[in-house]
């Protein structure tokens, strides 16, 4: 039946507007670059550096391929353009961009969704944790200091970083500190578990009362 409304639609000549194609979501990388290139045109090279000295790839994943796949995604979709004091001699590789005035409008919906607060990460960690009763003897208590030395050394390079971020931003209200001072919390919080868990391993022992679900006849 539907395919012989269409035909007689067709016979009709009707011309009915295609559908709109939904345009892809905009990604991680993407926003990161809308964000950068709204304080200052950038082409791709120089974005990547700024990336790199604001050490961006702590908090969000973005690599080198990516940020030049962005560039060119949102340049397709008017979200950026070609800044007006780029030189026409530049060439594709130097050619700078900046955020346009719909670029900045889609960068402030995606920043009011509710999924940037309604989710909870799964650190490699607490897999390792679930399922570390499985390892073999000594294994545990290794992995644990292995931790600790690793979470002291992060805990120092964000110290050393909102140095760094304090004496370029000149006061403590910037969320580049507000950041790095959740990190170095999360940090010590974890630091402070560690020690007691430490303290607790020898003490382990399975549940006393495991609960199982039960399959269906």
């Amino acid at each position: 039946m539907k395919k012989k409304k269409r035909n007689a639609a067709a016979a009709r000549g009707d011309r009915r507007p295609p559908a709109p194609v939904r345009a892809a979501r905009l990604t991680t990388p993407d926003l990161v670059l809308l964000s950068l290139l709204a304080e200052r045109a950038m082409h791709g090279y120089q974005a990547n550096l700024e990336l790199e000295r604001r050490e961006v790839r702590d908090w969000a994943g973005i690599s080198r391929p990516q940020v030049y796949y962005s560039l060119e995604k949102l340049a397709k979709r008017g979200l950026i353009q070609v800044s007006e004091s780029a030189s026409a001699a530049a060439g594709p590789q130097r050619t700078a961009y900046q955020t346009t005035a719909q670029g900045r409008n889609e960068l402030a919906l995606a920043l009011a969704a509710g999924g940037w607060t309604t989710q909870r990460e799964r650190p490699a960690f607490l897999t390792w944790m679930a399922l570390s009763w499985q390892a073999k003897s000594g294994v545990f208590r290794k992995q644990l200091a292995r931790r600790r030395s690793f979470l002291e050394k992060e805990l120092q390079r964000e110290e050393t970083t909102l140095q760094s971020i304090l004496q370029e931003v000149g006061h403590a209200h910037h969320e580049a500190v507000w950041m790095v001072r959740l990190m170095t919390e999360q940090f010590r919080t974890e630091l402070r578990w560690l020690a007691d868990v430490e303290e607790e391993s020898e003490r382990r022992r399975p549940a006393l009362r495991p609960a199982y679900v039960q399959a269906e006849n």
